[in-house]
């Protein structure tokens, strides 16, 4: 079962796990883009948990360290694997599926002995976010509470200084992973884009904004928020770079202004 805010909502039926699973939006990277309810979940909670790739502590755990002032139990989530291997390779899906599993089934024992789970995600927990997989997996077995964040591309683009639509325009959000031809036909058929998931892709998804004519208006924004930020006009960037995790582009649309 899904509520809003197991506070107030009207439960339909009894959730078979006590505590209940708080997926809440961190936002991009500055601790201060984090909403007072983010602040004031994580430090109720008595389990925070996070995902991470092997061997690192992970972005989301990090932009919480100057709001934890109570000890708690850190619950660690892993990933198997991220890049290395195509998001289309059916090794992928099965690793990966498994790995949420796993992951639910962990929070499911905390969850199960009382405890509320905060469940830390980048940017906001419902826009390509992992706590999704967790959702999908216990949303009927327990209470589930989503806290918003400031998403990554709303914080890139207040960074830019890149008011990103105007009157009617009409926004388009596009993953880097889009085939090239189909990625040039949406961004020509759109007013103001953002594209993310860039990394290896970036050569390719300049390509296409180059082809649909969008070079002059597009931004590149590296790191947004965050201390080591890079903001430049893409046409400055070189054709053959990959581009880090932490990265996307903002084509501002110019549509009617008063």
């Amino acid at each position: 079962m899904n509520i809003r805010d197991p506070q107030s909502a009207l439960a339909v039926s009894a959730p078979v796990l006590a505590g209940t699973l708080h997926g809440i939006g961190v936002g991009p990277g500055d601790p201060e883009l984090m909403t007072m309810r983010a602040v004031r979940l994580i430090r109720s909670a008595g389990v925070i948990a996070y995902f991470a790739k092997k061997g690192r502590r992970g972005h989301a755990r990090t932009i919480v360290d100057p709001w934890l002032e109570t000890a708690c139990e850190e619950l660690p989530l892993h990933y198997p694997m991220t890049t290395e291997v195509h998001f289309g390779d059916a090794a992928y899906r099965r690793e990966v599926g498994a790995f949420y599993d796993a992951a639910a089934g962990a929070i499911a024992v905390r969850l199960q002995a009382g405890n509320d789970v905060a469940l830390l995600c980048e940017g906001d927990p419902f826009f390509y976010g992992s706590f999704m997989h967790i959702f999908e997996r216990l949303k009927e077995s327990c209470r589930i509470s989503v806290c918003p964040g400031v998403t990554g591309m709303s914080g890139c683009w207040a960074a830019a200084g890149a008011p990103i639509t105007w009157g009617d325009d009409v926004l388009a959000i596009l993953p880097g992973t889009l085939d090239e031809a189909i990625l040039t036909q949406r961004l020509r058929g759109t007013d103001a884009a953002v594209i993310m998931k860039l990394g290896s892709n970036f050569p390719k998804v300049r390509r296409a904004i180059e082809a649909a004519g969008l070079m002059r208006r597009a931004v590149y924004v590296e790191r947004g928020t965050m201390r080591d930020e890079r903001i430049l006009p893409l046409a400055e960037t070189r054709p053959d770079e990959p581009a880090p995790y932490f990265s996307l582009v903002c084509i501002p649309g110019c549509g009617r202004r008063p």
